[in-house]
């Protein structure tokens, strides 16, 4: 049997007032008992306390420790001590990815069949409306089944109150402000923005097509060769390779960018200007801080040339 002390870190956690505490573990050694064993233990004694609202440290650190590591790796001997941080309620990543880009899904076609409740009359659809509700319905319903059925998650949560942020930027950006301002009778076959112009032109519209289409089935592409590298309940890594790897971290960010780009060149709204400088800035601050754990991790066994987002750039 293995015992140790867990006690609460900063502030008391109102879940779990019986802090500190000893827990025990009956059956376990040092060798194979596990941060996972020592969270179902106090989860036992307070239900409320679920495990993935659980984050266990060393005494004294803010480095957290993960549930597939043993007591004897992370340096506990026997009656050590550990620490307990209360993350919050938490939601699981998968259901936020759904409820957020769920939003689009409704949103678009609402205001695309219905313009006479959100603009006081009918609207003859041109060809590049039609095109646009095409890209941002496809888009999102592969995000849903990728989702569902390629993405695998290195942690299976987040705060619940994220949901209302992330859901914020689709439902309101790519949503509703994108569809009302794309939708609008501005864009209309009638309006002279569109009529006479090259953004009637089928040629135009269907070279952007093929772009934004060469953009979904990377993005797809790479997002299948990632859950590849990444065995299922493990936070495995590896360094990625292949297809838009070998030049930068982050292919599926940049496929993303230029898929977003297509409707911002194709459309001219600035709406959908700044929805794409908006989620760009953010997708490469992303790409940024895990090409750099990339560096950290694999030393110089990973690519010195390769860049984090945009290829050659950076």
């Amino acid at each position: 049997m293995v015992s140790v002390n867990v006690s609460a870190a900063g502030k008391p956690i109102a879940l779990a007032r019986g802090l500190p505490m000893v827990v025990e573990l009956s059956g376990k050694q040092l060798e194979d008992a596990t941060i996972a064993d020592v969270k179902s233990a106090i989860a036992k004694k307070f239900p409320r306390f679920y495990l993935d609202r659980q984050k266990i440290t060393l005494k004294d650190s803010k480095n957290i420790l993960a549930d597939d590591v043993t007591l004897k790796v992370a340096g506990v001997a026997e009656g050590g001590e550990l620490s307990v941080k209360d993350l919050g309620p938490q939601i699981s990543w998968k259901t936020v990815f759904l409820v957020e880009y769920a939003g689009p899904l409704f949103i678009h076609p609402a205001i695309y069949y219905f313009p006479k409740i959100f603009y006081g009359g009918p609207v003859q659809h041109s060809m590049l409306q039609r095109y646009v509700l095409a890209f941002v319905m496809l888009h999102f319903a592969k995000r849903e089944l990728e989702t569902l059925f390629v993405h695998r998650f290195s942690h299976a949560t987040m705060p619940f109150m994220n949901i209302f942020k992330n859901s914020a930027h689709y439902h309101l950006g790519s949503g509703l402000a994108l569809a009302y301002s794309i939708y609008s009778p501005v864009y209309g076959a009638a309006s002279p923005y569109i009529r006479g112009t090259v953004r009637n032109d089928p040629l135009y519209i269907q070279a952007g097509a093929a772009i934004w289409l060469f953009s979904e089935i990377s993005n797809l592409i790479t997002h299948i060769k990632l859950r590849k590298l990444r065995p299922a309940g493990s936070r495995k890594r590896a360094i990625p390779k292949g297809y838009g790897f070998n030049l930068v971290s982050f292919p599926n960010y940049f496929f993303e960018f230029l898929g977003w780009l297509v409707i911002a060149a194709l459309t001219g709204s600035y709406v959908a200007w700044i929805f794409l400088v908006i989620s760009t800035y953010q997708m490469y601050v992303w790409a940024i801080k895990k090409h750099r754990a990339y560096r950290k991790d694999f030393g110089s066994d990973y690519p010195r040339d390769r860049k984090a987002m945009f290829p050659f750039i950076a």
